[in-house]
């Protein structure tokens, strides 16, 4: 990339998505979320300490904030926020309203709106892949609308989740990011949330071929999981879990997850346009193993009762894969330029270094005031340090050496195998202080 390119990039991230100063839209959307917060806090007080009303106040400004920058997002979160409310209201109180109601068992309890997550996530990556391959705009769009709706229902879903968990019983209410299940919904939505950002950013629909393959794949573990521990059943939080840190701790966790994962596909897009265009099949053999390792790695729950679902899972993945590489150079043409990739693959893992290295140091906190020590080389510790030791490393060569290309790319890819395992691998096969995560 060269300076003034560079340069450009830089200035344009600085700016409001879509131009403009502030105006009277974001002033009605402040008025809209102080009367939000002011009801809530009316109305739910009771279910609150001080700690989690200072975070309801202090999430304003940043919405606030995020609103300006990209004006998409107040619409968002207004809708999602209606239709919540829509479905909160539908309760009446009675969590058997959730069989009696045609709006809450269709549409908008919970485990409704998550179904309808996964399928629209999962239209909207056919979509994308339909409008990629053959050049078609309507579908890249529609990929893109479905992507939208997707991130609306899960992010539905989680609201009133909290609320049926209040509705169980008070004692045994709390936010949904507590399990596998909550979580794998708080990745889908914000993997595609900050997907959706970079794709109005830099006016291009094509990279969300790519990036909702992980959000795919997100989306098959939760319905495996949803079917073999029915993790939807809404369960009482263990005493470790039973504080405010986690608030704050699981939500940044997972925006750095996310936005590795988004870097990592953008990666792979990189090095299907650089293959393409040196036209070197050499180049291939590692490109293909290393997404065929990516595809392998649920094959590690073969052993939890569903075999057949995961090796078929793993055959289509292999062959999406290949399929990706024999079809590079069409893909190319349509792919956002090297140097736009670059960028984007930098600028994801800036952003979720920073949330992380922030979830890092609130998950010391936290385990300060419950086993009272910061650190103490858990498992899960251990391997957020290695995690943070990679990107870490991948920045500081960025900012210090100029890092770019193939090798940065190769780089983000093996990045998300050690995320990954972080993530999962920890819970499946290693046993500690956060034993409470395991499979």
């Amino acid at each position: 990339m060269t300076v003034s390119t560079s340069a450009a990039f830089s200035q344009a991230s600085l700016q409001r998505v879509g131009g403009g100063r502030l105006d009277w839209r974001d002033l009605l959307f402040a008025l809209v979320l102080a009367a939000g917060a002011w009801f809530a806090t009316g109305r739910y007080s009771q279910f609150m300490d001080i700690y989690e009303l200072v975070i309801l106040w202090a999430c304003l400004p940043g919405l606030l904030f995020v609103g300006w920058l990209w004006p998409a997002m107040r619409w968002y979160t207004l809708g999602c926020g209606l239709l919540a409310l829509a479905g909160i209201g539908s309760y009446g109180g009675q969590l058997a309203n959730a069989e009696q109601s045609f709006l809450l068992k269709y549409l908008l309890s919970s485990q409704s709106a998550v179904l309808w997550m996964c399928a629209l996530y999962a239209l909207g990556c056919l979509s994308y892949w339909a409008g990629l391959l053959a050049r078609g705009a309507t579908a890249l769009w529609a990929g893109s609308v479905l992507t939208w709706a997707a991130s609306v229902m899960g992010m539905v879903g989680l609201l009133v989740r909290w609320y049926e968990s209040y509705l169980i019983s008070p004692d045994v209410g709390h936010i949904p990011v507590s399990n596998l299940y909550e979580v794998f919904i708080l990745f889908s939505l914000l993997t595609a949330l900050f997907y959706l950002f970079y794709e109005r950013r830099y006016q291009t629909r094509s990279l969300g071929a790519f990036v909702t393959l992980v959000i795919v794949a997100a989306v098959g573990f939760l319905l495996w999981y949803t079917a073999t521990r029915s993790a939807h059943e809404i369960q009482p939080l263990v005493p470790a879990l039973q504080s405010w840190w986690m608030k704050i701790h699981v939500p940044a966790n997972f925006v750095g997850y996310g936005t590795f994962s988004i870097a990592a596909m953008v990666a792979f897009a990189y090095l299907v346009k650089s293959n393409a265009e040196t036209k070197s099949k050499a180049a291939l053999i590692p490109l293909f193993v290393l997404g065929v390792l990516l595809c392998a790695e649920p094959l590690v729950f073969r052993r939890s009762g569903l075999p057949d679902y995961w090796a078929i899972y793993f055959g289509i993945s292999a062959a999406a894969v290949a399929g990706i590489l024999v079809a590079r150079r069409r893909i190319a043409e349509v792919l956002p330029s090297l140097e736009i990739l670059d960028d984007i693959q930098y600028r994801a893992i800036a952003i979720g270094f920073a949330f992380f290295t922030v979830a890092t140091i609130l998950g010391a906190l936290w385990a300060a005031e419950a086993w009272g020590t910061y650190w103490q080389w858990d498992p899960k510790e251990t391997w957020a340090l290695i995690v943070w030791l990679n990107y870490a490393a991948w920045l500081h060569l960025r900012l210090m050496k100029g890092l770019r290309g193939q090798f940065a790319a190769y780089w983000s890819l093996v990045g998300l195998l050690i995320t990954g395992f972080a993530f999962l691998g920890v819970n499946m096969f290693l046993s500690g202080l956060h034993s409470y995560g395991q499979l």
